[in-house]
């Protein structure tokens, strides 16, 4: 009877130990609405919040979700501390051979840039000599700095998305460069007495869910499948359709 319960033990353990393996721990950010912030609650929310809840029902796996800073999630990742990120990741080139794992695009942005509603700044001509105010480590902030050397104006870096527009406000900067979507909420969200530069965007590039070794395929593999998933039910439709209208 003994040998009985010990096995059942064992195999109890086992069975745990294969669950507990398909858990994952992932970064995302708070600070990038719509995709990734706090609701009125303090609960994460937003675009990439609820497509990996979605995708992590379809394929049948959990997860953990901690928000960190941009440079935060990238260094949890790497450290091993995380197993994956969706924090609206552009895909690039330059990121793949820099060790980035993409899964397949799930959110097609561009990025553009802003300044005061009063400002007459009316493109890129007319930043010489200006201040800019961009996101560390962004494709918005590889933007603003391919241009900053040619139109004559210096950058200014902060860590988190409202610092820069905070900064552009409080008329520490002239404009700031962001994703589209992004600079669209933030102004129809709060009545931000701000606008986009006309001819300012760029060609962008698609999100996509990263991780940052080959261990962890497998779950860019799930990402994908369940991507794939959603978009033929309808369900990421349902997802970008509750937070991006039509207009933006």
């Amino acid at each position: 009877m003994k040998k009985i319960i010990a096995i059942l033990i064992a195999l109890a353990l086992m069975l745990c130990s294969a669950a507990l393996a398909e858990d994952y721990a992932i970064a995302t950010g708070d600070d990038f609405r719509p995709f990734e912030f706090l609701d009125e609650e303090g609960n994460l929310a937003g675009i990439d919040i609820e497509i990996i809840a979605a995708i992590a029902q379809d394929q049948g796996f959990s997860y953990s979700l901690e928000a960190f800073t941009w440079e935060g999630a990238i260094a949890a990742c790497k450290s091993g501390e995380k197993d994956g990120m969706i924090a609206s990741a552009s895909i690039t080139e330059e990121r793949r051979n820099d060790g980035w794992i993409f899964s397949k695009g799930y959110y097609s942005a561009t990025q553009s840039m802003a300044v005061p509603a009063d400002s007459e700044v009316a493109g890129f001509d007319d930043l010489n000599g200006k201040k800019v105010a961009v996101k560390s480590g962004t494709m918005s902030a590889d933007y603003a700095n391919s241009l900053a050397e040619w139109f004559g104006f210096s950058l200014i870096t902060y860590e988190k998305t409202p610092e820069i527009f905070d900064a552009v406000l409080n008329g520490k900067v002239d404009a700031c460069f962001e994703d589209t979507p992004i600079i669209g909420d933030y102004i129809k969200t709060n009545n931000a007495p701000l606008k986009f530069v006309s001819g300012s965007v760029n060609q962008g590039a698609y999100y996509g869910f990263v991780v940052f070794s080959s261990d962890k395929q497998e779950l860019v593999d799930k990402f994908d499948a369940g991507l794939e998933h959603i978009k033929a039910n309808g369900i990421y439709d349902e997802i970008i359709a509750k937070y991006i209208s039509e207009e933006e």
